[in-house]
């Protein structure tokens, strides 16, 4: 019996039985999201306050299985193991369960066991075992396993302090032992390799004894032990040679003993009433999952929570929007013309601007996707989607994500948290760019305006709403060409088969969907924002230095002068309209000679095949802090001043320098570029490394480049104009 100070334990449990609800209600909003390193599994961890003191707990991915086929359940394997690196191993385990679906749950909850650690059996969703008249001997149950069994329903708190009660006695608990039994020849071949692992690794014993077993029944187990595995290999094929002579049947050992055991303890405890009717699930699973009225209702959602994303986020992101530009009016009454003022105004406050204006988006992409998850629709969404999705390399999951970033990627790259494989997470994320999200429809709308005819077409459209169609459409084809691409070359391999459980339907709990959201967000400031000021403050010092010595007129001498006449003037309206025009001549010498504006003319030679000059050279470098400043660089460049995507005074200036043609190339260009820092940041945090969110840059990059020039230079040939 363990009497340590209890300092860490593990939350684990199968996907949908409500392990991060229970998770959730034991550590309530002190939590921390990352990822474990090296990989895009997410790592998550609360602090729990017990009378003997305060508690670690670590929120295992979902998982159905310990043998790790997966980069989650290794990741799971390797924590309650010791294993992996930054993590503590955890001193006890709680497996939340569904009780309605005890006989599938239960086999993870043996091979947790045969780890030997001090462990807790959460039977969650008792209410649902209630409403389909099961009884649950609990005190038999208990005894049966060799652990304390606590009833929940974790939605609603019920059971939580009994949980917490049980946890605090856990390093009190004498460790579960393996009670369920193997062909007599295959516990002998697991003993000579558990001696092995026993010898060769730092494992405990239960590891030992479970790693020997996976590496016994499992082709794919050997190559997770490097260097090792030539001995192992040797010893395995002997091994399965021997039981194959013996007509055992390796392959199937695990399952099969595991269920023997399972099944006898749920006829043991389990109670069922004779003639129950088909539950509600099933009812409404006729209509949700039909091949007709499904599909139309999944889209009808989806619809609805990409208005919420597009349109309901809009009115809280306009004030905040409003608040920074009025604190940047603050500061500039108080703080003298200069370069403090300007980092601070369009450096720091900028900056953190460029981060709070997305907090809209996600605070509302995760709460509506916390209801459909918990409601059990998520899951049929998927199982639905799958089957279109699979023909381009992706699967199900993916569709959410995906239609999120159209509002906006950063939503959408987030929401990839849904998908359990990390190859299809990967592969998602990579692509959801690719979607023309709201931030691209400023430099839509300034050029189809500008360019583009507003004739009818076929009486019902007109030529410019068909270029904006175009313009998606083309995001959508490109994603799709990607996609199978990067299956074929870069994550490799067929979308491996959605095996889903369909959970029953329940209503989903706000205070979890409530908790999620304030964890995502927090973690975003926290992570993705501390990138998005950095590379704010960056790009402020690249349009500001290096400042000019002298001007070819002395704008601040006359800005002055006229400044000084304006409370005397006859007429300052006309007065205060030079000052702006002289201000904006400056700003445009200033962008003109900052590293920006020579950054734009050393790349023209490169751009100017695509039908570019410096001027939309530098509107590029700008757009790289979000895309719709595109809009506004030129607008400065120009000397209009701060111009919109409605400005006509900008659009007479685009009307004079550039083409249709250009215009298009422009667009298409915007379409397929990741000029989008907040992007690469949030890629940075969701796959925890440089290497994807450049990897997505780059070949974004040299697509976009590929894309503006066959429009350009085509059109050029087919005679349309340069």
């Amino acid at each position: 019996m363990s009497t340590t100070q209890l300092h860490t334990i593990a939350i684990a449990g199968n996907p949908n039985s409500g392990k991060t609800t229970v998770f959730n209600a034991l550590t309530g909003l002190q939590q921390k999201v990352g990822n474990y390193p090296g990989v895009t599994v997410e790592k998550k961890t609360g602090q729990m306050t017990l009378p003997s003191g305060t508690v670690e707990v670590v929120d295992l991915p979902g998982l159905y299985s310990l043998n790790p086929k997966s980069i989650d359940e290794q990741v799971a394997f390797d924590v309650l193991t010791g294993r992996e690196k930054g993590t503590a191993m955890p001193d006890g385990v709680v497996v939340v369960i569904d009780a309605s679906n005890l006989e599938r749950n239960l086999f993870l909850f043996t091979q947790i066991m045969d780890l030997e650690i001090p462990t807790i059996l959460a039977l969650n969703m008792m209410d649902v075992v209630e409403r389909r008249h099961i009884q649950v001997d609990l005190d038999k149950l208990s005894a049966t396993l060799g652990v304390p069994v606590v009833p929940l329903i974790a939605k609603k708190g019920k059971g939580i302090e009994e949980l917490k009660a049980a946890i605090q006695h856990l390093n009190q608990q004498i460790p579960p032992k393996r009670q369920w039994n193997l062909h007599p020849e295959v516990e002998s071949a697991c003993e000579s390799l558990t001696k092995w692992f026993a010898e060769h690794t730092n494992l405990k014993p239960g590891a030992c004894f479970s790693q020997a077993l996976y590496i016994l029944t499992n082709d794919s187990a050997l190559e997770l032990w490097g260097g090792k595995t030539s001995e192992l290999r040797e010893r395995v094929f002997q091994l399965r040679e021997s039981l194959k002579s013996q007509e055992v049947n390796w392959k199937s050992a695990e399952i099969t003993g595991r269920y023997t055991w399972v099944r006898g303890i749920c006829q043991e405890t389990l109670r069922y009433e004779v003639g129950m009717t088909p539950h509600k699930s099933d009812k409404l699973d006729q209509v949700l999952i039909h091949p007709v009225a499904g599909p139309l209702i999944f889209i009808g959602m989806m619809a609805l929570v990409f208005q919420s994303i597009y349109s309901w986020a809009s009115f809280p992101m306009d004030i905040i929007d409003g608040f920074f530009g009025w604190l940047s009016g603050i500061i500039h009454g108080v703080l003298p013309e200069g370069v403090l003022q300007g980092l601070i105004v369009d450096g720091v406050i900028g900056g953190v601007g460029n981060v709070v204006i997305f907090l809209p988006q996600i605070l509302l992409l995760f709460f509506f996707l916390a209801l459909l998850e918990d409601s059990g629709y998520m899951p049929r969404a998927a199982l639905m989607m799958d089957g279109v999705m699979r023909k381009f390399g992706l699967q199900g999951k993916a569709v959410v994500p995906l239609l999120s970033s159209f509002a906006c990627a950063i939503p959408g790259i987030m929401a990839t948290r849904t998908i359990e494989n990390q190859r299809d997470r990967l592969l998602t994320i990579l692509i959801a760019p690719l979607m023309s999200c709201s931030a691209r429809m400023p430099v839509y709308v300034i050029f189809i305006g500008t360019f583009i005819p507003n004739q009818r077409v076929l009486g019902i459209f007109t030529v410019a709403g068909l270029t904006l169609l175009g313009m998606y459409l083309t995001g959508i084809v490109a994603a799709i060409l990607m996609a199978i691409l990067f299956r074929k070359w870069l994550v490799k391999g067929e979308a491996p088969a959605m095996i889903i459980e369909l959970p029953s339907y329940r209503l989903p709990s706000l205070k979890s969907a409530l908790i999620l959201m304030w964890v995502q967000s927090r973690a975003f400031l926290v992570n993705a924002g501390t990138i998005i000021l950095t590379l704010t403050i960056v790009l402020w010092a690249l349009a500001t230095y290096p400042q000019v010595e002298q001007y070819s007129v002395d704008y601040p001498t006359q800005i002055r002068v006229l400044t000084d006449q304006l409370p005397a003037a006859a007429n300052p309206d006309q007065l205060a309209m030079q000052i702006q025009q002289l201000e904006a001549q400056q700003a445009a010498e200033d962008l003109a000679h900052s590293f920006a504006g020579r950054l734009g003319k050393v790349i023209e030679p490169v751009i100017e095949p695509l039908g570019y000059d410096w001027k939309l050279g530098v509107g590029i470098i700008a757009a790289f802090a979000a895309r719709e400043v595109m809009v506004s660089t030129l607008g400065t460049i120009y000397s209009i001043g701060d111009a919109d995507e409605e400005s006509t005074d900008l659009r007479e200036h685009l009307r004079q320098d550039y083409s249709t043609l250009t215009a298009v190339s422009v667009m298409v260009f915007f379409v397929l570029a990741c000029q989008c820092m907040s992007t690469l940041a949030v890629v940075r945090r969701e796959t925890g490394s440089w290497k994807w969110p450049l990897f997505m840059f780059g070949y974004m990059s040299v697509l976009a480049y590929i894309g503006a020039l066959v429009v350009y230079q085509g059109g050029q040939l087919l005679g349309w104009g340069g």
